[in-house]
């Protein structure tokens, strides 16, 4: 589905992502753990074409995408909730979703999108006149993914959808991620609680210094010594 090979990403003359090779499986979580420098942020602003890859193969369905324009990523399913979330605080929770939907020209399909995810957080739709900037925490967050949602993804792509949350709101943000895959999205998420990041994940990989340094099942790697000892604390 998407396939990165031996990708090298600079910022200015300091590399960033060194040989990187990795697939993302449709129907699939694909989680990256990896402490802060380690490149996860760099990888995903790769792939939505934020930054480009000097060198390497990036491909989406066999199409090369490396290098694309990032509204060319969107248009093909490549959707990204940034690391904060990225809402648009001074815009009620209808607009951001709107504003999800601002490459679509399917008014029909648009309208039952929405309803979809007015179906699936039912607290938005509760609160769609209100400013996002007056949200909980965890309400933000719920929008954050419905507005990604209103771009109609095939990979989703999550930086630290958990970051700032309360413990119960942290479970609630895994149980929506393993219900998105559930409903068909595929899942790309980068993450620093790696222990629930590789319970959530059919795969995982590790990112040091922006190589790829290990990887497997996501099964394997929650006992393998080397994950233990460095993300999990055990």
């Amino acid at each position: 589905m998407l396939e990165l090979k031996q990708v090298n990403t600079f910022y200015g003359s300091i590399q960033a992502l060194k040989d990187v090779s990795l697939r993302v499986e449709e129907g699939q979580i694909i989680s990256i753990i990896g402490s802060n420098g380690a490149g996860k942020t760099t990888l995903l602003k790769t792939i939505s074409g934020l930054l480009k890859p000097q060198s390497g193969f990036l491909t989406f369905y066999g199409k090369e995408v490396g290098g694309l324009r990032p509204a060319a990523i969107v248009r093909l399913g490549l959707i990204q909730i940034p690391e904060g979330r990225g809402i648009f605080t001074e815009f009620t929770v209808e607009e951001n979703l709107r504003a999800g939907a601002i490459s679509r020209n399917d008014k029909e399909g648009i309208q039952a999108d929405r309803n979809k995810v007015y179906d699936l957080f039912p607290v938005l739709a509760q609160r769609r006149s209100q400013k996002a900037g007056l949200m909980s925490g965890g309400e933000q967050q719920m929008l954050a993914v419905g507005r990604a949602l209103m771009a109609k993804p095939k990979v989703l792509m999550m930086d630290e959808p958990s970051m700032g949350l309360a413990p119960k709101l942290v479970t609630l943000v895994f149980d929506l991620i393993r219900q998105l895959r559930d409903h068909g999205i595929t899942i790309l998420l980068v993450e620093q609680n790696a222990r629930k990041a590789l319970k959530a994940a059919n795969y995982g990989y590790v990112l040091e210094l922006g190589r790829v340094v290990l990887e497997g099942p996501a099964s394997d790697l929650s006992v393998d010594g080397k994950v233990k000892n460095a993300y999990l604390g055990i």
